[in-house]
């Protein structure tokens, strides 16, 4: 994480895009260090924010690009789960990419949603405002506890 902060801005869209895919990272860890050492919020937050949505739309293209058959022949998943979990997904729809910033399930559902083939044009707006709003919290708390620590 370390090398990923020294590298500024890019850095911390390298490290948001890998966050947001299955690979476990921290973005708001590199995010506050950014902050922490001096950088723009003006430029890191939407920085963060760019990367971490195309991470999350490359999740959800990697799950469109999926198979019913592949989860049934090497995941085990019987097909009344799969139609259960689609069931469920459906239901909320795109409205579920708003939450594709959570920690360890954001990622999951970002493939789920593209598996299940949701509305991109409507994933891809929900994505963006949640991850990004994801940020703009971070940034605010770290700005309202930094003089605390000063």
């Amino acid at each position: 994480m370390e090398f990923l902060i020294e590298y500024g801005y890019i850095g911390l869209f390298i490290g948001a895009f890998l966050a947001a895919t299955i690979l476990p990272m921290s973005s708001d860890v590199l995010l506050v260090g950014l902050l922490a050492v001096g950088a723009n919020p003006y430029i890191a937050v939407p920085v963060a924010s760019i990367g971490n949505w195309l991470g999350g739309l490359t999740s959800y293209w990697l799950g469109r690009a999926g198979k019913w058959e592949w989860l049934e022949r090497y995941c085990r998943v019987k097909r009344e789960t799969i139609e259960k979990h689609q069931h469920n997904v459906a239901r909320y729809g795109s409205l579920l990419a708003f939450f594709t910033w959570l920690p360890f399930i954001g990622d999951v559902m970002a493939i789920a949603l593209g598996f299940y083939r949701i509305d991109w044009r409507k994933t891809t707006v929900f994505m963006l405002i949640g991850k990004s709003l994801r940020f703009v919290m971070w940034a605010v708390l770290y700005y309202w506890i930094e003089p605390v620590f000063a």
